[in-house]
């Protein structure tokens, strides 16, 4: 039984390939287009699903689209009558595709593929919910789902059995906790849909002085956490902005220009609304706990890449394990959808063992063994060395100890945003140098934005306070005391980026200025050569703690194949670039002709 899920067309658009309910195959079109958060029909992640599958679109029994385009239709003709005519505009700039393609999806899904077979429509956070349940190590738990908007429904609560959700509660447009924080994404200067992570990292800096502000003017915030949004600030109504002239009035001015400096007050706005989000977070969890009286909570929708409030839930909330489905945005929904029709649809049978789940570590992205690898290298007379498996271990590590930047390039991509050891860059965590370093000459980003450590599952409550697993890099954890260092008076007194020049721990490259770290626990399940990379670099220097960020730069999706890693490697600083077995020097690489000047192009105060 092959079950294609698709979502598309809002932002990053994604396909999965289920068969007999097993994940086989999921990926982001970004992936293969090169185009960041690419919203375009996935028909590069649908054929990489079906290669990986071995079929064609004829031996497809079922496709699911993620959400309901009709129903999303009439929310926003319902949402410009109700503006008009204020949201012209924009209305005109929308129509067109909806009457083009978005309306006749079917049509297009059955053209397109060439399949003649049935294609179901769920409803948008019934797909987030499914991404959720389905896939998680639970055979019951509640659900919440947080995203901006999927037709009508923002947010979204109930109960996961066996092989069924239900939804018991809905919040609707326009009251969002997605667009809310959104808003404020927009108005400290980041990009709605891909920098909201940014303003999270960045709200550590800042204080909640506006906190009490947004909670008495733009929102009327109730116990158990529903709300209503004063919509006289905002404009993503039926404007073309997220934010209005009285938002800014609000708020002591327009917002922040993209490379304009950051100012105190915009880092004490982020920390506000990242305040906001926790605390509306936390309501919804303590309500839903109080009316399912469920032990395991399992969470969706791209909220739920806020890593600080998903740690809060289960730091402060009733609930005994949580579970974050970890492409929890809208390419998840393409396995939500998938694995809900599998489930609930064709009542397939679902038992969980109550510990593992199905997400496989999600590498469930394209592979490239050592043939193709050396294929490449040689057509483009590349030098490199080969090595085994043991001493290219030994020599990486060596080079890690000696400050180098590592390209690290294994096994299948990850599925969802976050970079797990397969497509990383990697490098030393006791560096106070290497979080500069990393941002400003090999990312060419903010030099703001924290990383994350991969640290080894056994090892991990020795270094961080946490008593679980984080497979996924969804929750944060306090470095542990006894690691950190004490501040001076003056260091104390810093402010706004000035903070960031603190060394905090036995660990800087990877503390953040809060003294915490969104932490990746690796199991030898999971992923067993980046485990066996971490061991052997604990065994010899005594630490089970890596650096790990994303193999790309600013602006640009996470590599998917070698021949991208390699220029990614040529056009950043990285000192070594690790393909599968493969270990390529840059002192013995040539100048890539005619290319672009990347440090320049994306060159940061």
């Amino acid at each position: 039984m092959n079950i294609l899920g698709i979502s598309a067309f809002y932002h990053d658009s994604a396909a999965c390939l289920v068969q007999d309910g097993k994940i086989i195959a999921a990926a982001q079109e970004e992936r293969f287009t090169r185009k960041k958060h690419d919203l375009s029909f996935p028909r590069n992640a649908i054929d990489y699903c079906l290669k990986e599958a071995e079929i064609t679109p004829p031996d497809l029994d079922y496709i699911a689209f993620y959400d309901k385009p009709f129903l999303k239709f009439e929310r926003i003709l319902e949402t410009y009558l109700t503006y008009a005519p204020a949201g012209i505009r924009s209305f005109i700039k929308a129509m067109p595709l909806w009457v083009k393609q978005k309306l006749w999806l079917k049509d297009f899904i059955t053209s397109e593929l060439g399949y003649t077979g049935k294609i179901l429509f769920p409803e948008h956070h019934e797909s987030h919910a499914a991404s959720a349940f389905f896939p998680s190590p639970f055979q019951e738990a509640a659900f919440i789902t947080l995203d901006g908007v999927g037709e009508w429904t923002t947010t979204s609560y109930g109960i996961g059995r066996n092989n069924e959700v239900q939804i018991l509660a809905e919040l609707h447009f326009p009251h969002s906790l997605g667009l809310l924080y959104s808003a404020f994404t927009y108005y400290t200067g980041f990009k709605v849909n891909s920098g909201e992570y940014k303003m999270m990292g960045l709200a550590p800096y800042g204080e909640p002085k506006y906190k009490d502000l947004i909670l008495s003017e733009l929102l009327d915030l109730k116990e158990d956490g529903s709300f209503r949004l004063n919509m006289k600030y905002f404009d993503y109504g039926a404007g073309l902005t997220m934010t209005n002239r009285r938002f800014e009035e609000l708020f002591g001015g327009p917002p922040r220009s993209p490379e304009a400096p950051l100012t105190q007050r915009i880092m004490d706005i982020a920390r506000s609304a990242q305040e906001v989000t926790e605390e509306i977070m936390l309501r919804v969890a303590r309500q839903v706990y109080k009316e399912t009286g469920q032990q395991n909570l399992c969470l969706a929708g791209g909220v739920a890449l806020n890593c600080v409030g998903n740690s809060r839930i289960l730091r402060e909330g009733p609930f005994e394990r949580i579970w974050i489905q970890p492409a929890a945005g809208d390419a998840g929904g393409a396995l939500g959808a998938a694995l809900l029709v599998w489930y609930q649809y064709l009542n397939n049978a679902r038992k969980t063992d109550g510990l593992r789940d199905s997400q496989q570590g999600s590498f469930l992205g394209p592979e490239f063994d050592g043939a193709y690898i050396r294929n490449f290298l040689e057509s483009r007379k590349i030098p490199y060395t080969e090595l085994g498996d043991g001493d290219l271990l030994d020599k990486t590590i060596e080079l890690i100890e000696q400050q180098k930047v590592i390209g690290w390039f294994q096994g299948r991509m990850e599925f969802g945003p976050r970079a797990l050891g397969n497509r990383s860059i990697i490098g030393d965590a006791r560096s106070p140098q290497m979080q500069e370093l990393i941002n400003l000459k090999i990312k060419f980003r903010e030099s703001f934005r924290p990383f994350a450590p991969s640290v080894l599952l056994e090892k991990a409550s020795d270094f961080f306070e946490i008593d679980r697993e984080s497979p996924y890099m969804l929750l944060v954890a306090p470095v542990r005391r006894e690691l950190c260092r004490a501040l001076t008076e003056e260091e104390k007194n810093r402010h706004g980026l000035e903070k960031l020049k603190v060394v905090r721990s036995s660990l800087p490259a990877v503390t953040h200025v809060d003294y915490s770290a969104r932490l990746q626990t690796v199991s030898r399940e999971d992923n067993p050569l980046y485990h066996l990379l971490i061991s052997k670099f604990h065994e010899k220097y005594g630490c089970p703690v890596i650096i790990n960020t994303s193999f790309n730069v600013r602006g640009e999706p996470i590599v998917c194949t070698p021949e991208e890693a390699f220029l990614c490697f040529m056009r950043t600083n990285m000192d070594y670039l690790v393909l599968g077995n493969f270990l390529l020097d840059k002192e013995q690489q040539k100048p890539l002709e005619g290319d672009i000047d990347w440090a320049a192009e994306f060159a940061l105060d």
